[in-house]
């Protein structure tokens, strides 16, 4: 097992002035066995990254390197990497059983030595009484684990996962959340996971990557990222939903936004701001209330058992002290 190194990694598209610079120097150290995801808005050069890590993207600039060996002329084949894609890609005339053991047929290994893989993988990922059926025969949920188990008997250095969640409903994500979990409990193999969907990002990453128009914004845990975000664009991308950020608020230093999630906010103090109501959403146990002040709009979440406005209402509302966020209004980081 290895872990991955990105040393001010560049991709550029084109040559010359016309050239399109998708990527702006990238750099990150990713642990022996840890679970990174990158996370960010579509367009964002995540999954870019992710394939100049397969190999399937050339890198302009820089060095990625796998363990101890850069692989930037690496071909893909040699990298010792396992993929799984959005799509399964799966062949649909053969058993699950054999589309697992297809890669290393081809390879050559001994039979007996693939049924052991096989049989392994399946157990991890309790798929051993599906074996005989085709894709075609089982939930989308199952054909994705079908496709991680195809990637798990390679017993690559590395995992990548390019968005695999994307095609099942709510409750399959969830569920294969919880699996892919378990699977990197059980293998430990170093795993880079790339996904839109920041739920995703918090709930599976050690760490986490935010990339936003090529740049990395931040990359540290799940709890660094939330608590303390680097920049504005962290702050509103990572929390559902995001955090408030507000510029002309009563009590906001010159120059500077105040940062503060929805949770944080006390609704019906009789300190604070003066907030118009203008929309509340029942999400089961708690509320969100969104409002303005001024022409800036706020939300806060407000948890079942407490006051709760209506439509219309005007309320006040505070922030409570010792979780205040502020960042540089002009370049959007954070300001200590």
């Amino acid at each position: 097992m290895s872990g991955i190194t990105f040393r001010n990694v560049i991709k550029r598209y084109g040559k010359g002035a016309k050239a399109n610079q998708v990527i702006h120097g990238v750099s990150a150290e990713i642990g022996d066995g840890e679970f990174v995801v990158i996370v960010g808005p579509s367009g964002c050069g995540k999954s870019t990254l992710l394939r100049m890590v397969a190999g399937l993207e050339e890198i302009s600039a820089g060095e990625i390197a796998i363990g101890s060996r850069v692989v930037n002329d690496v071909e893909p084949a040699q990298r010792d990497i396992a993929m799984v894609f959005q799509n399964y890609a799966l062949y649909p005339h053969m058993s699950n059983y054999d589309n697992m053991a297809y890669g290393l047929k081809i390879q050559g290994v001994p039979k007996a030595e693939i049924k052991q893989r096989v049989d392994k993988a399946a157990k991890i990922l309790e798929l051993s009484h599906l074996l005989e059926r085709k894709p075609r025969e089982l939930s989308g949920g199952q054909r994705q684990r079908v496709a991680m188990g195809r990637a798990i008997v390679r017993q690559p250095q590395v995992f990548l996962f390019d968005e695999p969640l994307s095609n099942l409903d709510a409750k399959l994500r969830a569920q294969t959340r919880l699996e892919i979990q378990k699977l990197h409990r059980e293998l430990g193999i170093t795993s880079l996971f790339v996904t839109h969907d920041q739920v995703e990002a918090m709930t599976l990453a050690q760490r986490i990557i935010v990339m936003n128009a090529g740049v990395m914004d931040q990359f540290g845990t799940p709890e660094e990222v939330y608590n303390r975000p680097a920049t504005t664009f962290v702050a509103s991308f990572i929390g559902s939903p995001p955090m408030n950020l507000l510029k002309a608020a009563p009590g906001v230093r010159s120059g500077q936004i105040l940062g503060i999630r929805p949770e944080h906010i006390v609704v019906g103090e009789a300190d604070g701001w003066s907030v118009n109501v203008e929309q509340v959403e029942l999400l089961g146990a708690e509320r969100l209330v969104y409002g303005r002040i001024g022409d800036e709009q706020i939300i806060a979440r407000v948890d079942e058992g407490q006051f709760a406005p209506k439509v219309g209402d005007t309320v006040r509302m505070s922030a409570r002290k010792d979780k205040l966020h502020w960042f540089d209004a002009g370049s959007g980081k954070r300001a200590e």
